[in-house]
């Protein structure tokens, strides 16, 4: 569905990204994993046309390049790391605005479509009830639903996710994976996710990529990439003995 061949991306002369390559599969959720600027959250901006890079990503055989915007929209939605609104928009109004990929203007009407994906993201995602809240009222979990809500609106076949569950508590990170998982079920779509916590990688991906310093140390399966020898070296410690250590005091 989406494949990246040979990205870098350049900061000056320094790249923070360097000679990159992926395929992402229908019904795969593929986790970018790597220390702190390992490079990941570039290459998701890479991928979502937000800075230049060398290289190509397609989608299907076709360059993102000279896609228009409301295509690649059409195709891909993208969930950043940080979100904020600063007036008093509604939820609603906020899941409504995932359907503007499809609007034929910024002032042409909510279709019966745009609706119908309105409802199943507010449904999807438990915020039904808060429809007519404003954003500036909600906590952090609610707000992180929201801005997911709508992405699913939108109705990609890829989601694209920068730690989607970064700042949450358990609940509220328990709750988002749990929602894409289900999301991903069904046909023709799949999933690319920065992902700091190990644990919720090896739960949630299919796959995984990981970068350390801009370059790819390991990519494929999850049990393939995320074993001793790549994190270890990646992470400059014993990975599997910390994270026992930490699960042990729950015993």
């Amino acid at each position: 569905m989406l494949q990246g061949d040979h990205i870098t991306v350049r900061y000056g002369r320094q790249a923070v990204v360097n000679d990159i390559s992926f395929r992402l599969e229908e019904g795969q959720w593929l986790m970018l994993a790597g220390p702190n600027g390992a490079g990941k959250s570039t290459l998701i901006e890479a991928i979502a046309q937000g800075v230049p890079y060398e290289g190509t990503i397609r989608w299907q055989g076709e360059d993102l390049r000279v896609m228009k915007p409301n295509q690649l929209a059409r195709r891909i939605g993208v969930l950043s790391q940080r979100n904020a609104v600063g007036y008093a928009y509604t939820v609603e109004e906020v899941v409504g605005l995932g359907r503007y990929a499809y609007s034929s203007g910024f002032l042409s009407g909510r279709r019966g479509e745009d609706r119908d994906h309105v409802e199943q993201a507010l449904e999807m995602t438990g915020l039904t009830g808060l429809r007519r809240a404003s954003m500036l009222t909600l906590s952090g979990g609610e707000m992180q639903r929201a801005f997911l809500a709508q992405v699913f609106a939108q109705d990609p076949q890829v989601l694209i996710l920068d730690e989607p569950a970064n700042h949450l508590d358990l609940n509220y990170q328990q709750q988002i994976f749990s929602l894409i998982r289900d999301w991903l079920k069904q046909p023709g779509r799949a999933v690319l996710s920065v992902v700091h916590d190990l644990s919720l990688a090896r739960r949630y991906g299919t796959h995984a990529l990981l970068l350390d310093r801009g370059q790819c140390v390991a990519s494929g399966a999850i049990g393939d990439v995320m074993t001793p020898e790549h994190l270890n070296g990646v992470y400059g410690m014993d990975v599997a003995a910390w994270l026992r250590e930490l699960l042990s005091q729950w015993e």
